[in-house]
């Protein structure tokens, strides 16, 4: 007897052969991709252009696949810069937004048109139920993807941390009976990392991309930064005329980072100053 398995068991296969292959992160995005029906890519409020991943968008568009852009840590911007569409502005430290997002969720999942077929029960061959829509959740490091599909779930599902790259493995996670989601690794765009560009790493910082504790030569991103956000004087009650330098010398020892013989203790310093941006502290 000739044994059809269903579209769905099939996709199912697939998304277990994922979770036991170890390819680099870029690679397993763009297969989250090949087998989501919507895609949610979760941007930082604070930076929607700077996180917004150009390449997996073009693959989105190519393989016709639903894109909803989510716009995360609303909380964290005074004011919202211009949005693309469709979008849902959420907080998810301060759970506001998630009944939106599910509904536009709903309201796209309806206009798939799910595939049934068969599969094997026993020894007989039965009608399958209809296959789940599958939400791949993508993003940069640290936008908040977990925490997105917690908010949604409404409960810790998805592990999280503060820390950028958290996330390294596959989840699936069920949020209706008709719709499952699946984690995946934070991505820095193929075209834009680089180990050595020093604006590139100061950019991939500023957006959580690259972790506080990670980054070589914090002074280097801290002086960046502070050209571009001079709040981060004001945060600190510090005069500095946006020169790093000063700022992390009267900083240094404000906070009693120091070395022997009373220097001030840079690289901890500095770190201080990018975490704090990092964790939202200084509002920009």
């Amino acid at each position: 007897m000739r044994v059809r398995y269903s579209f769905s068991s099939r996709r199912t296969r697939r998304i277990a052969k994922i979770r036991k292959q170890k390819p680099k992160y870029p690679e397993l995005v763009e297969k989250i991709i090949e087998i989501s029906d919507i895609i949610l890519q979760v941007l930082d409020a604070r930076f929607i252009e700077e996180t917004r991943n150009r390449g997996l968008e073009r693959e989105i568009k190519k393989q016709k696949k639903k894109l909803i852009f989510v716009l995360n840590k609303s909380d964290l911007v005074l004011k919202l810069k211009s949005k693309p569409s469709p979008s849902v502005t959420i907080s998810c430290t301060k759970r506001k937004g998630a009944r939106e997002l599910r509904a536009l969720i709903q309201k796209e999942a309806k206009q798939i048109k799910k595939k049934t077929g068969k599969v094997l029960k026993g020894d007989k061959i039965k009608k399958s139920l209809e296959e789940k829509i599958t939400i791949g959740v993508i993003g940069y490091p640290n936008t908040g993807k977990s925490s997105v599909i917690n908010l949604l779930v409404g409960k810790p599902k998805a592990k999280t941390a503060a820390e950028a790259g958290y996330t390294k493995n596959l989840q699936k996670i069920k949020l209706t009976k008709d719709i499952q989601l699946i984690d995946s690794p934070g991505v820095i765009p193929k075209e834009e990392y680089s180990g050595e560009d020093k604006d590139a790493i100061a950019r991939h910082t500023k957006v959580g991309g690259r972790s506080y504790s990670q980054v070589k030569e914090p002074e280097i991103v801290v002086s960046k930064l502070l050209g571009e956000y001079p709040q981060i004087e004001k945060f600190y009650k510090i005069n500095a005329k946006q020169n790093a330098e000063i700022l992390i010398e009267k900083l240094g020892r404000q906070k009693g980072f120091l070395k022997k013989a009373g220097k001030v203790n840079e690289d901890q310093t500095a770190r201080l100053i990018l975490r704090d941006f990092q964790e939202g502290k200084i509002k920009i």
